[in-house]
Parts: C-alpha cells; structure tokens; sequence
C-alpha cells in the first residue's frame, strides 16, 4: 500500500476539479436564458463532446468498469459483491447517456445529434 496516498490524493484532486466543472455546467443549465436548442446541444456534449472521446457518460462508464474489473481481482472471495455493483452502475451510466441523446432530439428534432 505504499503508493495509495498520494494515489487518493490525486483521486481527491481530480474528483475536485470535476465537481467545480460539474457546477459550472449545472449553473449554465439553470441560467434563464437557455432555450430549446441550447439545452439540446448542451445535453449532446454531455454525450459526444468533441474534446473528450465519448463523452462525459461514457468515459464516466468506462471509469466506473475499470473500478469493476480492479474489485473482480481485489474481492476477497471473489463473491463478486463489490464487482456485480460496479458493473451494474456502469450499465446506468451507458443508459443515462442514451437516454441524455434522445431528450437532445426531442428538445430540437433538427439538431446535430449523432
């Protein structure tokens, strides 16, 4: 266990930057001023932003399996209570996401939704 402290501090760090960008995101979304159109778009950079593969849902998946796969290997009895958990979050995050590109298309039916 001798790398795990600074691991978690890095870990700590990044959870932090996430949330204040997650704030950031939320207080657009709440401003007054957002329409139709705007919202749908926001919603689809959620999904498939261009700056991060995937999207935000899918990479927060892809985070949540790679937690799945180090508990399969970490689990004391390999009884996969810890895993079967981690895999089943990974499989809401994939739906959110989906679900995220077809309130995109509802909001502006003409958008760039992929």
């Amino acid at each position: 266990m001798t790398g795990s402290r600074p691991r978690l501090e890095r870990v700590r760090a990044s959870v932090g930057i996430a949330a204040l960008a997650l704030q950031r995101i939320e207080d657009d979304l709440g401003a007054d001023d957002v329409d139709a159109r705007e919202l749908a778009a926001i919603l689809h950079e959620l999904q498939e932003d261009i700056n991060v593969p995937c999207g935000l849902f899918p990479m927060l998946a892809q985070l949540v399996s790679i937690a799945a796969s180090r508990a399969e290997q970490t689990e004391p009895d390999r009884d996969g209570d810890a895993s079967c958990y981690l895999h089943e979050a990974a499989l809401i995050t994939d739906n959110a996401g989906q679900r995220l590109n077809w309130a995109a298309r509802s909001l502006d039916p003409q958008g760039d939704v992929k």
